[in-house]
């Protein structure tokens, strides 16, 4: 059994608050904790399914709406008027406001007197796979597993503008896995090595997992046109591998 709830946290730095979408097991714990980080759509009904997965596999979730200052509460589709709607905040997001937000989240989550402490994992799809990158290279948010999906953009920028994200590879210290799809035309191969070439450079403990057939958001199974039910099987199979060896032990 599981138990979902909606809690808003204040922000270092800013007046608006940021809701954030909280799954766990129905128990006292300890357990450990996954920040699962959005795609452009808000905290939608995909986002919210991968953390109640999360909390059924015995971890305390929660997804900031790393959105809050510009766009909060969005919970969009996937047509065209919505994917207009959410590439409008990607360039407002910036670093200094992601690791407030982060960090507020990571925070909530030490404050759960049903979280293991020092036990966090991360997970993050699209632009949050780009997140879910930058918060593993952030070493004061402590994370020691990271799931980044399809993460556009890792190998050539930085949110705000600042250095690309791959340059903040050496701050990662727990293991990553980064999943794309060969045949997802916003992150070519050249930035798949960049990447690759980074976490080698740095001796990050990692695997990269690129699927053939698979496009972009091939996990999202709302998204019928992307889904790749053959990748994102055996994509979730090795996340609940990654976790349980870095989070369980």
């Amino acid at each position: 059994m599981t138990r979902t709830s909606w809690i808003k946290l204040d922000v270092p730095g800013t007046t608006s608050v940021m809701p954030c979408y909280v799954a766990q097991p129905d128990g006292e714990g300890p357990y450990s904790a996954i920040l699962v980080i959005e795609e452009i759509f808000g905290i939608n009904g995909f986002v919210r399914s991968v953390a109640d997965r999360l909390a059924a596999e015995g971890y305390v979730a929660i997804a900031p709406d790393i959105h809050h200052r510009d766009g909060a509460g969005l919970d969009l589709g996937y047509e065209k008027e919505d994917r207009e709607i959410g590439m409008q905040l990607i360039p407002k997001l910036t670093y200094d406001n992601l690791r407030a937000d982060l960090g507020a989240a990571v925070a909530a989550l030490r404050g759960n007197p049903a979280v293991k402490e020092g036990q966090l994992g991360c997970i993050g799809f699209c632009i949050g796979g780009h997140v879910a990158y930058l918060a593993a290279a952030t070493p004061e948010l402590g994370i020691k597993a990271t799931a980044s999906f399809y993460g556009g953009g890792i190998a050539v920028f930085g949110p705000g503008g600042t250095k690309p994200t791959v340059e903040r590879t050496d701050g990662i210290k727990g293991k990553i896995v980064c999943f794309f799809g060969a045949e997802d035309a916003s992150i070519p191969k050249a930035q798949v090595d960049t990447i690759t070439t980074a976490l080698e450079t740095y001796g990050v403990r990692h695997e990269i997992v690129v699927y053939p057939n698979a496009n972009h958001a091939f996990f999202n199974n709302d998204r019928t046109t992307n889904y790749d039910a053959v990748a994102a099987t055996d994509a979730w199979t090795k996340v609940k591998a990654l976790f349980g060896a870095e989070l369980q032990a």
